[in-house]
């Protein structure tokens, strides 16, 4: 990494002329930006994620200061760039120092897309082969998106066909009150599912009664419309 103040005024510039006032408007509704939403005080440009990670991959070697220049910014596709930016230096050998990194600016790391399109690729990664105490920390967070990325971080562990840890976590975000955790343990189990129906069906038979409606909807979403009828039915 090794781009410095060129570099980050050359993508918030690029960020800006890829920008959008109408895709604007809406992404701050879709993203919940109103007051006392989840993402209360969020500004978008109107760049798509495709767009984005074009700019990301032009500008791959970017310092880490400058890393955070873009996550520490209120611009959400600044954030996403910096996010993006930290994928591709893990992806290409800095893996320590990106973790690190990365479980120092968790609260920057402040809605769902900027958790999904990184969790699993960062931590859930690093960890696969290690302890996974940090998960289980983030996982009794006071803040929400910590508690996304311990659940989100392991879908990198079910891809490797391990699934212990995203059954223990989600068990542990069973009386979570937040939606977006809902939604994101459900995804997970069904992730599971769609490799071990079994392992899936085995946690949903022991906890569907006490399951959050909304976790337990997407984690049935592909089970047979009768197993589906039988797990709502509580």
């Amino acid at each position: 990494m090794g781009i410095t103040i060129t570099g980050l005024n050359a993508i918030r510039r690029d960020l800006r002329e890829a920008g959008n006032s109408e895709k604007a408007r809406i992404l701050q509704r879709f993203f919940k930006t109103g007051e006392g939403e989840y993402g209360q005080g969020d500004v978008f440009l109107g760049v798509t994620v495709p767009e984005s990670r074009k700019i990301a991959q032009k500008y791959g070697d970017l310092s880490f200061p400058d890393v955070k220049a873009l996550l520490d910014s209120k611009i959400h596709e600044e954030r996403l760039v910096a996010i993006l930016l930290l994928v591709h230096a893990f992806q290409r050998g800095d893996e320590k120092r990106v973790v690190d990194f990365y479980l120092s600016h968790t609260k920057k790391i402040n809605n769902w897309d900027l958790v999904d399109l990184s969790a699993d690729k960062i931590l859930g990664a690093y960890l696969l082969s290690k302890k996974k105490d940090v998960l289980y920390k983030l996982a009794k967070s006071d803040n929400i998106w910590e508690r996304r990325i311990s659940i989100v971080s392991t879908y990198s562990f079910i891809k490797n066909g391990k699934f212990d840890d995203v059954l223990k976590i989600s068990e542990l975000l069973l009386d979570d009150m937040h939606d977006l955790i809902h939604k994101a343990g459900g995804w997970m189990l069904r992730e599971v599912g769609k490799r071990n129906q079994a392992v899936e069906e085995g946690f949903l038979k022991r906890h569907y009664l006490r399951m959050p409606r909304t976790m337990l909807r997407y984690a049935i979403e592909r089970l047979p419309e009768s197993k589906k009828r039988v797990y709502m039915r509580k």
